[in-house]
């Protein structure tokens, strides 16, 4: 089976407008004809499976107080299918609590169409907060053009998990702990699960992370993070100075949680950082992130107003692998990367905040 260029299709699939039809759950895409489209956001010839599987770490986690737990993470899993099945539905809720359906273009639970050549692993991770559906237009698209796509629910740090409105950032501390974790953990989850072992190629990977799941992939593909005392304290709350050391060793890891950037799992072959986090503070090691030996596509808006443009082009200047490459979206905020709000998003500038880019 042939497969578009890893890079190309994770960048060029986050123009995709998916078909318009008729059904209880929302469609949150308008129908263009696909004269007005970019020729590589077309759907590719293979229908697309969908599966909900729910994974956990095969030995206990620290947490950033210490205490050693069973981490577990759910994951929406998109992948080439035989045969069709009911469409999906996705269900999640804004950051105010309000749950809304989502139709899906991917069938539920349809099985998966073998494969001579085994499908490319793509793991995708969302921002502070959000929930593993934010980016399904991208796990479709690249499904329909033959990879395997996981999407994280990161525990502690989703819309379901957070209350936003009281206590935004009680979540904040596990995010920067676990994100490049997680994120290194999927990749061996899917690989090594019954229904999808057979027909993947754990040695070709790719990873997509937006804000915070950039912050993350910047980890998962080499960097190595620099927090000092003072960054150390103020995003994860800490004030007692014995416990910021301890908070600094837990955090200044390398490659999903490893002493050294030399611990990069070799899989990973490309990385696509929309509006990625970290760079304004300067909280990686310039000389890890400098020797990343694969391509990463940055994608930003110059208006950023969370992760911060000058941050992001901090990230780019200092990720030198010749292919590595910086599209800049004119006068656009942060929102680069989610679908489109959904209607119930609309009430309140609190949840439709986390939704709209009107560049």
């Amino acid at each position: 089976m042939k497969t578009l260029s890893l890079l190309s299709v994770l960048w060029c699939s986050a123009g995709l407008l998916l078909n318009s039809a008729s059904f209880a759950a929302q469609n949150v895409y308008k129908d263009f004809p696909a004269d007005v489209m970019p020729e590589l956001s077309e759907s590719g010839k293979l229908q697309v499976g969908v599966k909900t599987i729910d994974v956990a770490y095969p030995e206990a986690a620290m947490t950033m107080s210490g205490e050693m737990v069973k981490r577990k993470l759910t994951l929406e899993v998109w992948y080439p299918a035989s045969e069709s099945t009911e469409l999906a539905i996705y269900s999640d809720e804004t950051r105010s609590g309000k749950s809304f359906e989502i139709q899906a273009d991917a069938y539920r639970d349809a099985p998966i169409m073998a494969t001579d050549e085994n499908y490319p692993i793509v793991v995708i991770s969302h921002g502070y907060t959000g929930y593993r559906t934010l980016m399904h237009y991208l796990g479709e698209h690249l499904a329909s053009h033959g990879y395997v796509v996981a999407a994280i629910d990161h525990t502690d740090s989703t819309n379901k998990d957070v209350n936003f409105a009281e206590s935004p950032y009680s979540g904040f501390p596990s995010t920067l702990l676990n994100r490049s974790r997680d994120q290194v953990f999927t990749l061996n989850a899917i690989s090594q699960h019954n229904f999808f072992a057979d027909e993947v190629d754990e040695t070709r990977a790719g990873v997509i992370g937006y804000s915070m799941g950039g912050y993350g992939a910047m980890s998962t593909v080499g960097g190595c993070y620099a927090f000092n005392d003072t960054t150390a304290a103020t995003f994860t709350g800490t004030q007692d100075p014995a416990t910021v050391q301890l908070v600094k060793a837990a955090l200044n890891t390398c490659a999903g949680g490893k002493p050294s950037s030399d611990d990069t799992l070799p899989a990973w072959k490309a990385a696509l950082a929309l509006a990625p986090w970290g760079g304004q503070q300067q909280l990686f090691d310039t000389k890890s992130i400098s020797n990343i030996n694969v391509p990463v596509l940055f994608v930003a808006g110059d208006n950023d107003d969370i992760s911060g443009y000058d941050g992001i082009r901090w990230l780019f200047d200092h990720t030198t692998h010749k292919d590595t490459k910086l599209l800049t979206i004119k006068n656009a905020r942060h929102n680069v990367a989610p679908h489109p709000a959904p209607k119930e998003a609309y009430g309140s500038e609190f949840d439709l905040g986390s939704y709209i880019e009107p560049a």
